[in-house]
């Protein structure tokens, strides 16, 4: 569906030739790579002034780049915000991915040569077609290889979908993960669930394991019992089959996982957002984890973001 008229469904075109294990991890195919880390800050006013980045040449110690400025000021959206950036590269461009507003339909969009310089930013409307729809959070995408397409997904409530969950999240909110594929990001299949876990559910992430296999991340959002922790099940695919959820490997009351590959194991980070830092845990096998939190040094006030590893002579012309 066009952005113009998004619900009516119209053809594709065929992109072809990416990675799925790059898109999936957030990581190039060259781990010897920096680690850039995209990220926005905290309240009202850091939420509308953009997109920051951050560097880490170990995966621990991050530095922060261009002085701390913004590199893309949000201008669309309900709201005009931009939360939770999604960085990631199709081969020629990067793209990048945001929540926009609090309430509403819509994700960002734009994309860049350099990281510097950006298109036009773009409000695509995901959920315009699904009434009663109160949000669309965490927007992030992974390339679906079986079809050449972008899988976009992120989380919503919808106003009398999976009601047996109602009134276990804050504020009524009832999340489930939903998704639209695309192959030039100005075509857009129709939304649908994606991953529906039996409880409120936000913050999806795929990872390729250490094991090469895939898996999809996500924050339980229940509050009442609280929860507010991350699990993971393994991936047959993009769009599933999901295996059963492990137990949480995170403490309670985080968000935003986001993941990289540093030496042989797979590093979960995450935003432990009560308390104002970052905690990460660390896996070689998806099954037993290990809080490696104290290692972290991160920017201060950074939220929610994501991992993409990226040239170091780009790098050195951000900083």
């Amino acid at each position: 569906m066009r952005r113009r008229d998004f619900a009516l469904g119209l053809g594709f075109l065929g992109l072809g030739g990416l990675n799925l294990a790059a898109c999936a991890t957030g990581r190039s195919t060259r781990p010897y790579d920096p680690l850039l880390f995209a990220y926005f800050t905290t309240g009202k006013k850091g939420e509308a002034d953009g997109l920051k980045f951050a560097v880490s040449d170990d995966g621990f110690a991050f530095r922060t780049l261009a002085g701390g400025r913004s590199l893309l000021i949000p201008q669309v959206g309900e709201k005009k915000l931009l939360r939770d950036p999604f960085l990631f590269h199709d081969g020629k461009l990067y793209h990048l991915l945001w929540t926009t507003a609090w309430e509403g339909v819509s994700i960002g969009h734009a994309t860049s040569a350099d990281l510097i310089h950006w298109s036009a930013q773009q409000a695509i409307p995901v959920m315009q077609a699904v009434p009663g729809t109160r949000n669309c959070w965490a927007p992030e995408a992974i390339h679906d290889p079986r079809t050449g397409h972008y899988q976009i997904f992120w989380s919503s409530t919808v106003t009398g979908r999976f009601t047996e969950t109602a009134g276990t999240s804050e504020s009524a909110y009832n999340h489930r993960l939903w998704r639209s594929n695309t192959a030039d990001f100005e075509t857009f299949s129709p939304p649908e669930p994606l991953y529906d876990p039996g409880f409120s559910v936000i913050d999806g992430t795929f990872a390729r394991g250490p094991d090469q296999q895939l898996y999809l991340i996500v924050k339980d959002e229940t509050v009442e019992p609280p929860r507010k922790w991350l699990q993971v099940a393994k991936a047959d695919s993009p769009t599933g089959p999901f295996g059963p959820l492990s137990k949480p490997f995170s403490p309670p009351w985080v968000e935003g996982p986001m993941t990289a590959q540093v030496g042989d194991a797979l590093i979960c980070y995450y935003d432990v957002y009560k308390e104002g830092r970052w905690g990460a845990a660390m896996t070689r096998d998806m099954a037993t984890w290990e809080d490696v939190s104290a290692r972290l040094a991160l920017p201060a006030g950074a939220r929610h973001g994501s991992l993409l590893r990226v040239p170091r002579a780009l790098i050195d012309r951000i900083a």
